[in-house]
């Protein structure tokens, strides 16, 4: 970054463009050996301009995971597959962390930090819905004993928390409120595991992924057999409105949840990163303490419509 930046490059958008290269260049490339093989496919920057190959990467993840954790530890699958998504998931998530601080140095605007960070958020949620993806197609493609090994931890949470919601606006209203707290606390976990371990909330947020695709699974696998049961024979009609009711009962609320969960995530990593460069030392701390504030009180928005979706909107909807 010593380099003397050409003059034609001197305006905002090129300045901030070179930057970003060089900084990118530097988080990727100087340490590349370090670097896990799955992990190597993509990196934050072209992860940025194409969210939508965040999905196949999260599909991949989750289905080695899977199979990795079936063959060794077979007996603790149901957590050893988070871990093991959670680990090949680190690397790309605390890289882009770095670059989303250094971004927070760079940027003046706030609009415009607010846009950058929305790219990482895109393609965050891309992979997270490959991930929850990936657990479904496998929920309804293993054989049963093999879905109660691997998902024993998934169903118990499901069951734990079945939806109670009745047609009484004030008992829903008690529920809305039950669920908001019960996600807060699962946000302020994400800020402080993002905080203390730097990517730390994406455990966090694996979890919920593979909870929601084992969900969605059930909600299918049942369904299918449903049909079998009464009809006799599932065309192509049927099987698409089965998969179609189960994508949809956990999207409505499930997406501005976990949008929440990585607005915080990626809030309290970037805190966590500049405090550990040292960038509180410099006259853009503030600005890196008010874009945290900002992306705390999104997500506390997102927490907030999630509720209001879930309680209000998906029980009238399925």
């Amino acid at each position: 970054m010593n380099q003397v930046i050409d003059a034609h490059i001197l305006d905002d958008k090129n300045y901030f463009l070179c930057k970003a290269h060089k900084i990118a260049k530097f988080l990727l490339y100087k340490n590349f050996s370090s670097i896990m093989v799955l992990e190597s496919l993509l990196y934050p920057l072209k992860a940025e301009k194409k969210p939508w190959e965040m999905f196949f990467l999260g599909f991949l993840y989750t289905t080695v995971g899977i199979f990795l954790s079936l063959w060794i530890f077979r007996e603790q699958a149901s957590l050893i597959m988070v871990f093991m998504i959670t680990m090949a998931s680190l690397p790309i998530f605390y890289n882009t962390i770095k670059l989303e601080e250094s971004k927070d140095m760079l940027i003046d605007k706030e609009s415009a930090i607010l846009t950058e960070h929305n790219k990482a958020i895109s393609f965050f949620m891309y992979m997270f819905i490959g991930i929850t993806v990936a657990c479904a197609v496998w929920y309804i493609l293993l054989p049963q004993q093999t879905i109660n090994i691997l998902f024993d931890k998934q169903i118990g949470t499901i069951h734990s928390i079945n939806n109670q919601v009745s047609g009484n606006v004030i008992q829903n209203l008690n529920i809305f409120w039950k669920i908001f707290f019960n996600n807060f606390k699962v946000l302020a976990f994400s800020i402080l595991f993002a905080f203390i371990y730097g990517a730390g909330a994406i455990f966090i947020l694996a979890w919920n992924a593979t909870v929601i695709g084992s969900a969605i699974g059930n909600f299918i696998r049942t369904n299918l057999s449903a049909y079998t049961t009464s009809l006799g024979l599932l065309n192509e009609g049927n099987y698409f409105h089965v998969v179609s009711l189960g994508l949809l009962k956990y999207s409505v609320h499930g997406i501005p949840e976990i949008a929440a969960y990585f607005y915080g995530g990626l809030a309290g990593g970037i805190l966590s990163v500049a405090l550990i460069r040292k960038h509180f030392k410099t006259k853009r701390f503030p600005a890196i303490i008010k874009d945290f504030s900002e992306m705390v009180l999104i997500a506390v928005g997102f927490l907030i419509a999630a509720a209001f979706l879930e309680v209000y909107v998906t029980p009238v909807l399925f």
